[in-house]
């Protein structure tokens, strides 16, 4: 979560299986590389079998409620959220490095064990998922891949807005925050277009508060000290 910090440029997004950017940059300290050892493969998911019918035994606490967030970046919002809400099973995708080494500090600090992580293609994840498991499901500050002809890497397409209806549960949401203006009223656009999702917001500036317990990132500061505006988007499934 994050543009320059946490975007899923710089964290290697995917799409159709190719991915757009790089997987690690700086190296590890000890303290990651260490939690990239021990305790990473405790959290990560293992597609390669098909998913349990009930996404609930993928944790130990038996969770009244699933989401999913997809490029968190440094797992800032991830964290937080998780440590809020125990009851709350979450599944993290981030494909760089990096940021899942930052997020397992945050997730070792914490002692969360709510979280399970996949570090590839989001959308193998997606794909992977039983119909309507999912309560939630978060993107927040994607790539806004700003020229022209990338626009087809953008993660918020047709194909994958019609992977998340078939995911999210009725009545669940998908949540999406950017400060890029063009790329706020492309997603607005498609996910009317779709049209399993509606819009939740009741007036004009709804979409311009962020949510409660909302963790600003140092590149949402940035942003905002430099004129451009977040929007927060919530969409219901129908």
């Amino acid at each position: 979560m994050g543009g320059n910090d946490n975007s899923l440029l710089a964290h290697g997004e995917r799409s159709a299986g190719a991915f757009y950017g790089r997987r690690k940059a700086k190296p590890l300290t000890d303290l990651q590389q260490g939690l990239q050892d021990r305790l990473l493969p405790e959290l990560l998911l293992d597609i390669t079998n098909p998913a349990p019918r009930d996404l609930r035994e993928l944790f130990s606490h038996a969770p009244k409620s699933l989401r999913l967030e997809i490029g968190f970046g440094g797992g800032e919002h991830l964290v937080s959220e998780a440590a809020r809400f125990p009851q709350t099973g979450f599944i993290g995708v981030e494909p760089f490095i990096n940021g899942v080494a930052k997020a397992l500090v945050g997730i070792d600090e914490h002692g969360l064990r709510n979280i399970r992580l996949y570090d590839q293609d989001a959308t193998r994840l997606l794909d992977w998922l039983p119909d309507a498991s999912i309560d939630r499901v978060d993107l927040f500050y994607p790539d806004p891949w700003p020229k022209r002809r990338h626009w087809k890497r953008r993660f918020v397409n047709p194909e994958n807005l019609c992977r998340f209806a078939r995911v999210v549960k009725p009545d669940g949401e998908f949540r999406f925050a950017s400060d890029i203006e063009h790329y706020v009223n492309w997603t607005l656009r498609l996910v009317m277009a779709n049209g399993d999702f509606e819009w939740t917001a009741q007036c004009a500036d709804d979409w311009h508060q962020a949510w409660d317990g909302w963790v600003r990132t140092r590149y949402e500061q940035k942003a905002i000290r430099e004129g451009r505006p977040p929007a927060y988007f919530i969409f219901k499934r129908r």
